[in-house]
């Protein structure tokens, strides 16, 4: 019974849920490429066809030890837009004097 319950749920659950395809800077003027990232303040985007990656609109969107990268994406009137930041770790030295 509880087998029966379980495949219901999932039934139901499954035919009202779609994939969600992710947001390709390729289809994305320049301007709306970095308003998604304004808007959103992070945003995982396809920048290809096998490439994608997280996008952020400042600091408050990364961890407590990285830092900001400028962040060019082709998108479709850009070859290189500057559409927000990428976070990267950095080093800390807890040690340094």
């Amino acid at each position: 019974m509880k087998r029966m319950v379980v495949a219901l749920v999932f039934l139901a659950c499954g035919s009202s849920v779609q994939a969600q395809q992710r947001l390709s800077t390729l289809n994305l003027t320049c301007g709306q490429a970095q308003q998604v990232i304004l808007s959103r303040g992070a945003a995982v985007l396809s920048t290809g066809t096998y490439t994608y990656d997280r996008f952020v609109r400042d600091r408050n969107f990364c961890e407590f030890n990285e830092g900001l990268e400028l962040a060019y994406v082709p998108t479709r009137d850009t070859p290189q837009c500057p559409i927000g930041y990428r976070c990267r770790s950095r080093d800390i030295d807890i040690f340094d004097d």
